[in-house]
């Protein structure tokens, strides 16, 4: 009798354990999020997150606004592509849990700026308080003047062209990525060719969409995009921004020690400016 009780307790006691026990690995769920898979024509407050969330990492520089529009979609995508998900637009459990461990999400901080009206980045490298006075107006200084002359740090509101601090932020990411070895000029000229492939009908017209196209830049295929940036590749990004293009317009570039691809040899060469040739 008294082993049979004794066996009783030791299976009750195994039993608690593995409820209080919570899931590990795979089976961990992003409780950041509600259960429900989101996708395009969603709204609501996993909505409002993923945005947040994707707005974070730099892959969203739309209005945050609970609505899973198309910018979200393609954000969604470019996301689920660098870090090696299935690429299906869908925010599932997996991409969910990706992003929460990716990521950051200040819900008091988002949810009251909307409810605010504010228009804000809500951009990683960018503390709450210096989002709220990018929301506020400011004279846009002359386009001849560089951040050099003007002493101004990047911001949403003092950009010409209405660029974001989250368009700044990867940029810079993407010029130190890509080109930190490189002379001022090359570094400006990368922000350049970024900017040119805006303004083309042939690619996203998006910084984050051109950047994050698949394919298109070394450092988004070997993760250095996600390297810090030093300020002489943000002021590279503003004077870029200002009007300085030393490519002669090009929307390509590639170093010819380390090119393999016939067809970029066969763009028409516009000018070396370091390591890089660029062509149209």
């Amino acid at each position: 009798m008294k082993k049979t009780l004794l066996f009783t307790k030791v299976i009750l006691i195994i039993s608690l354990c593995m409820i209080v026990v919570p899931m590990s690995g795979n089976e961990q769920r992003a409780t950041a999020f509600t259960n429900q898979v989101v996708q395009q024509g969603a709204v609501g407050d996993d909505v409002i997150e993923l945005q947040a969330r994707l707005q974070y990492l730099g892959f969203y520089n739309g209005k945050i606004d609970g609505v899973f529009g198309w910018g979200t979609y393609w954000a969604l995508r470019n996301f689920q592509y660098e870090f090696g998900l299935d690429i299906d637009g869908l925010a599932g459990a997996t991409t969910k849990n990706k992003l929460v461990k990716a990521s950051k999400y200040n819900q008091q901080f988002v949810k009251g700026q909307i409810a605010k009206g504010n228009k804000f980045t809500y951009y990683g490298g960018v503390s709450p308080k210096s989002q709220i006075k990018a929301t506020k107006k400011a004279p846009a200084p002359s386009p001849a003047k560089t951040a050099k002359q003007t002493k101004q740090k990047p911001t949403a509101t003092n950009m010409p062209n209405g660029f974001s601090q989250n368009d700044i932020q990867l940029m810079a990411n993407a010029v130190y990525g890509e080109a930190r070895g490189e002379p001022y000029t090359g570094q400006v000229a990368v922000a350049a060719v970024i900017l040119n492939r805006v303004k083309s009908a042939s690619f996203p017209n998006t910084v984050s969409g051109v950047i994050f196209e698949p394919g298109a830049f070394t450092a988004v295929a070997d993760g250095q995009i996600w390297l810090t940036p030093n300020e002489r590749a943000k002021e590279a990004v503003i004077d870029a921004i200002n009007g300085w293009d030393p490519t002669g317009s090009a929307i390509y570039y590639f170093n010819p020690d380390t090119a393999t691809s016939a067809w970029i040899w066969s763009r028409p060469q516009i000018k070396r400016i370091g390591k890089h040739i660029f062509c149209k």
